[in-house]
């Protein structure tokens, strides 16, 4: 067994989408209706990049650091693409993933049910084995003052 771990965060932009390239706002392969958009080169996806992030902390493939940043600059922007290339680097199978999100916005509770679905299916597991919490960080963080989302991932490959 293995455990893989994984951080990211994105700060918010002061606009709803990206002026370049109108990018909806994307959690966990979910799109979500926000009247604010995520700073980056991808879809911003910041749930997708922890997982991503975790992976990498098992195989140590750079995935974000590295294959997602090309992948990006010739135009591939999906966060799940850049799952899959690190799943690709996996020996083992990922039993149980846990993800903790932190914002004071948007509301992320509503959409928990369609997050879970999305991931169990990009990662072939059963939707019971994909755990999300959220907390609005109580105003302490930056997250909690409502200038981005942070995500915690941990992973358990068998």
């Amino acid at each position: 067994m293995k455990i893989g771990i994984g951080q990211d965060s994105h700060r918010f932009n002061s606009k709803r989408f990206n002026l370049k390239s109108k990018k909806p706002f994307v959690l966990g392969g979910v799109v979500i209706d926000c009247n604010k958009s995520l700073n980056a080169n991808s879809d911003g996806d910041v749930v997708l990049h922890a997982l991503a992030n975790a992976i990498s902390g098992i195989t140590c493939v750079n995935i974000l650091g590295e294959v997602a940043d090309k992948m990006c600059a010739s135009g591939i922007i999906d966060s799940s693409k850049y799952v899959k290339q690190a799943l690709g680097h996996l020996t083992g199978q990922i039993s149980n993933v846990s993800f903790s999100i932190e914002c004071a916005t948007p509301k992320i509770s509503p959409h928990i049910p369609f997050m879970r679905s999305y991931i169990a299916d990009l990662l072939k597991i059963n939707q019971d084995c994909v755990g999300i919490t959220a907390t609005s960080g109580e105003g302490l963080t930056p997250f909690g003052k409502a200038k981005g989302i942070q995500v915690f991932c941990s992973i358990l490959v068998d």
